[in-house]
C-alpha cells in the first residue's frame, strides 16, 4: 500500500508541508520569530511534539467562515479545510457546544462570541481606548462615520469606530475585516510597511476585484502605494463598494511604530473626492495629531 506523499527535503508528509506553509505566511508588517529565535538557550524552542494538529484544524475551520461565506454545510467546511467529514463534524459540534457556532438545520454559522478571541488582545493595547474620544469628536464634527483599523496579513481589521446616524450612513463594526488593497486604511498600512517587505507583499497580495473601479494591476498598485507613502494619506473612490468613498491617514506611536490607521467613510452622493480632500482630510490629520500627542502622555 502506497504511503502518503512526503517532502523530499524534510521528509514531512504533504499535509505537514501544507500546514507549515500556512504558518510561514506571516501577516505583513508583524514581527515573527523563527523557532530558533524564541529562546537562545533552546529551552522553549518548539518541535514537532509541540504542534497540536487538532487545534490547528479547529482554527482553520474558524478561518474558513471568513474566507468563504457566513453559513456553511458540513460538506462545505470539510472541503474548504481539507478535513474529513467526521473530523469537520467533531470540530463544528465542539464549537457549537462551546458557544462559538450554531447549527441551523444543515447550516453552521459562527456566533458573536468568536469576537472574544481577539477582542481581549485588542482592548488590552490601550491605544484605541485613548483614541476613541477623538474619533467620536471627529465623527460629530464631520457628521460622518469614523473608524480605526490595523493590518492582519492582507486584510484590515477594524478595532474602533463610531457611526454617525443619518438617512444614509457608513457603518463598520469592530472586528469586521475587508481586503486591504481596496480600502484607504489598508493602503495606508501597506504603504507604511518597510520597503524590504514590499516585493513579497506585492507578489503575494490577492488584488481581488471588488467593483469595476478596483485596481488589480500590480504595477499600478505599487505606484499607488508609493504615492500614499509620499503624501501620507490615501483616498479610495468606490473600489471596495459602489457608492462609498473613504480617506485615511496613519497613526504612529511615539516609538515611530505605526499603530494603525484612522478612516472617514462618506457616501459618494454626499461629497466629491475634491471635497473629501478639502474638508475631511485636514480635520482627519488634526485628529490623528491630537491622538498621537495623547498617546505620548
Amino acid at each position: 500500500m502506497a504511503g502518503k506523499p512526503r517532502d523530499k527535503a524534510t521528509g514531512d508528509s504533504a499535509g505537514a508541508v501544507k500546514r507549515r506553509s500556512k504558518a510561514s505566511d506571516a501577516p505583513s508588517g508583524l514581527m515573527t520569530a523563527a523557532p530558533d529565535e524564541i529562546d537562545e538557550n533552546g529551552e522553549n524552542a518548539p518541535n514537532s511534539r509541540d504542534y497540536v494538529s487538532s487545534l490547528a484544524r479547529g482554527l482553520d475551520v474558524l478561518r474558513a467562515f471568513n474566507r468563504t461565506r457566513r453559513k456553511m454545510t458540513l460538506s462545505e467546511v470539510a472541503a474548504e479545510t481539507g478535513n474529513t467529514r467526521a473530523g469537520a463534524r467533531r470540530i463544528l459540534l465542539t464549537l457549537v457546544r462551546e458557544g462559538y457556532a450554531v447549527a441551523d438545520g444543515r447550516l453552521f454559522d459562527l456566533t458573536p462570541q468568536v469576537l472574544e478571541l481577539g477582542f481581549s488582545v485588542l482592548s488590552s493595547k490601550g491605544t484605541w481606548d485613548i483614541a476613541r474620544p477623538f474619533i467620536e469628536h471627529l465623527s460629530e464634527e464631520t457628521r460622518e462615520s469614523v473608524s480605526a483599523a490595523i493590518l492582519d496579513n492582507f486584510d484590515v481589521v477594524y478595532v474602533s469606530g463610531t457611526q454617525f446616524h443619518r438617512v444614509i450612513s457608513v457603518g463598520i463594526t469592530v472586528g469586521r475585516r475587508f481586503p486591504a488593497h481596496a480600502t484607504a486604511t489598508g493602503r495606508v498600512l501597506l504603504a507604511g510597511l518597510p520597503e524590504d517587505q514590499w516585493l513579497g507583499m506585492l507578489q503575494s497580495i490577492p488584488l481581488t476585484r471588488m467593483t469595476d473601479r478596483t485596481v488589480t494591476d500590480r504595477g499600478e498598485f505599487r505606484k499607488i502605494l508609493e504615492d500614499v507613502r509620499e503624501k501620507g494619506w490615501s483616498l479610495v473612490d468606490q473600489e471596495l463598494e459602489t457608492g462609498l468613498m473613504s480617506i485615511a491617514v496613519p497613526l504612529y506611536l511615539s516609538s515611530g511604530v505605526m499603530a494603525g490607521s484612522i478612516n472617514v467613510g462618506v457616501p459618494t452622493l454626499r461629497m466629491t473626492t475634491t471635497e473629501m480632500e478639502d474638508f475631511i482630510l485636514p480635520k482627519l490629520q488634526e485628529t490623528v495629531g491630537k491622538i498621537s500627542q495623547a498617546l505620548r502622555r
